[in-house]
């Protein structure tokens, strides 16, 4: 460990619940030192035969670390492994890997009870500041109390760990609109303007609104103007006129959006060219209405898909879906109550709802799944509805995502402020992570449904509680 011995260097004790969260984190330090303590392997070890995702992760981290220590000698491990460049920190790491022997260290160092993990790791964190008291040791862990306990045992650097973290407050996350001043013709100089049978075109200057980007829409204070953004380059805007009065006098299985936001949603939904659309808002916003709503009119009126796929995670992080008797849609039945009540609303006044709703549930092929069990599929030419996708991590999206083939509608839809997963914030969420990731790609669109239209209690309840 001779490395660490002058004030620019930082040494970085990862917690084990760092390389569960992401399994090859220690390449993502760039030139600092990562140190990995004994006690970090062995909870990976007891980790790794569980019946969990996080098993997967366990043994991905611990085959990692292998590929990079294989060839070190017992001494070289002490000292410091050369890391390998990490592609997705675009950066190439000239850091090293270090593993320490914590058991060695007194429990006298940090003052801590040396009989537990957390505490062995802080205890390690402790020895090595003073050890190296000219270099930066930091303790990295996304357990809230440990890095508490960390701070009074007399660590001086503890953090969070945040290279995977897209935004660093979810108030800057995209809202998949843009609102504009005033008149927006006022503040459009030269305009170049196609008309494509019923679509009109705008080319306006990209100074006008440089951080824009593919699909977002824009209004602006008058309450006449709409447009959402088909293209652009350095120097021009390709606009779509859609105008607030053609969004709000759509339809889709007798639903008409309440306000602006749905109307802009309903947009995204109709249009096949979307491939997928995510809905962000508060509890009682229509997500879910809206979403099912432009699903049954593509699959039942339109016949553009074949059926339409409902899923969501089961509260045990997408595991399990429990022993619930019946098939997989009978179990699976009771986590998606919201879609069968949605139906129910949307057939209310029919003579028999319940009815209405069995018979559009087999007209529309409506088929509900549960998310560990799409692995492996390929969908074709379906609309698949993910709720409450604000507890998936990303790569339980990335699978997901990955399993629509052609002609297939994702509808991702979520509540930042409901997440019931453990391992997750509204930062670190897999819907946080999608609209950042996708934000600019052509064929997906983002709406974030600002206002509560389910009832004036639901509204007040968002607002005050």
């Amino acid at each position: 460990m001779e490395k660490a011995s002058n004030l620019d260097s930082k040494m970085y004790v990862l917690d084990t619940n760092v390389l569960l969260h992401e399994p090859l984190a220690y390449l993502s330090f760039q030139e600092h030192d990562v140190v990995i303590p004994m006690t970090v392997l062995e909870e990976l070890d007891h980790i790794k035969d569980r019946k969990h995702d996080v098993s997967r992760d366990a043994r991905v981290a611990i085959r990692g670390l292998d590929e990079v220590l294989k060839d070190a000698t017992p001494e070289q491990m002490l000292k410091g492994v050369a890391l390998p460049s990490n592609k997705k920190a675009k950066a190439s790491s000239a850091g090293t890997l270090i593993i320490v022997n914590d058991h060695l260290f007194a429990d006298s160092i940090s003052g801590l009870p040396g009989n537990e993990n957390d505490h062995r790791i802080i205890n390690c964190a402790v020895h090595l500041q003073k050890q190296h008291p000219n270099s930066k040791v930091v303790l990295v862990t996304k357990d809230i109390n440990m890095r508490l306990k960390a701070k009074g045992a007399g660590l001086k650097f503890v953090e969070d760990y945040r290279t995977d973290q897209l935004i660093d407050d979810i108030a800057l996350l995209s809202s998949g609109y843009k609102k504009i001043a005033g008149d927006f013709w006022q503040h459009v100089g030269e305009c170049e303007t196609q008309q494509h049978g019923r679509d009109a075109f705008h080319k306006v200057a990209k100074s006008l609104i440089p951080d824009v980007f593919c699909n977002e829409y824009l209004l602006d204070d008058n309450g006449h103007f709409a447009a959402r953004v088909k293209s652009y380059d350095d120097q021009h805007i390709m606009l779509k006129d859609i105008g607030v009065e053609r969004l709000m006098h759509q339809s889709a299985w007798g639903v008409k959006p309440k306000n602006i936001y749905q109307g802009m949603a309903m947009d995204a939904l109709l249009d096949t060219g979307v491939e997928l659309v995510i809905l962000t808002g508060p509890a009682g916003c229509g997500k879910t209405l809206l979403a099912l709503a432009c699903a049954l009119e593509m699959v039942v009126e339109k016949g553009i898909y074949d059926k339409v796929i409902v899923t969501r995670n089961t509260p045990e992080i997408a595991e399990s879906i429990g022993f619930l008797p019946g098939t997989e849609e009978e179990k699976m039945a009771p986590w998606l109550a919201a879609i069968t009540d949605t139906l129910e609303v949307l057939h209310k006044g029919d003579e028999n709802p319940i009815s209405s709703r069995n018979y559009i549930m087999e007209k529309a092929n409506i088929q509900f799944k549960s998310v560990n069990f799409m692995r492996g599929r390929s969908i074709q030419n379906a609309v698949v509805i993910l709720d409450e996708s604000q507890n998936l991590t990303a790569s339980q999206l990335k699978t997901i995502i990955t399993r629509c083939g052609e002609g297939t509608k994702l509808i991702c839809s979520g509540n930042l402020a409901q997440i019931d997963s453990n391992y997750l914030t509204p930062v670190t969420s897999g819907l946080t992570y999608i609209v950042e990731r996708f934000k600019d790609f052509e064929g997906s669109a983002t709406v974030n449904l600002n206002g509560v239209v389910r009832s004036r209690l639901a509204s007040f309840a968002e607002e005050n509680l």
